[in-house]
């Protein structure tokens, strides 16, 4: 069973509802097991930043998939949730990216796991974090939270106090 971490973030519309939307379709897979979810954070744009702020969460799953065909379902997922296409580091309805799968290292050409901003970013590192703690980085051979500590541009406003599971 792989087991797979999902960054999600949303800055346009509904977002909190955007969000479960998401996070619900996971849990009608019975293609995934043993989802956990962190809490929801509002973040600061990351890359573009004339935009609105985003709702920021992770998602952890077990699955048999491989890293090409969750690469698919998340692609397909957001267009379910109504994501437009727009220019990249744009405002979006729904992001998914896939984090890390199992401790694998893995390039093609639509994908980089382990995800190739991981670790420049607070609002995957906390989240990521509040599910596992020992959390390790599969090419820096770091612990997560040796490089949470390290970084210092921060993008976390807040966290939301919403339930997603």
């Amino acid at each position: 069973m792989n087991k797979i971490y999902l960054g999600l973030g949303t800055n346009i519309g509904d977002k909190e509802n955007n969000l479960k939307k998401t996070v619900s379709e996971f849990y009608k897979n019975k293609d995934f097991f043993n989802i956990k979810i962190s809490s929801v954070y509002e973040t600061r744009p990351y890359g573009e930043i004339e935009q609105e702020n985003f709702l920021n969460a992770v998602l952890y799953l077990e699955t048999n998939y491989t890293p090409e065909e969750i690469f698919i379902y998340t692609k397909n997922l957001e267009k379910k949730i109504g994501r437009k296409k727009r220019k990249i580091w744009g405002p979006r309805e729904i992001d998914i990216d896939i984090l890390l799968f199992n401790n694998s290292v893995y390039n093609s050409d639509k994908i980089t796991i382990p995800h190739k901003d991981l670790l420049n970013r607070d609002f995957v590192l906390v989240p990521l974090l509040e599910i596992n703690k020992n959390i390790m980085h599969p090419v820096e051979k770091k612990e997560i939270k040796k490089v949470l500590s390290e970084i210092t541009d921060r993008y976390i406003i807040k966290k939301i106090k919403t339930v997603l599971n």
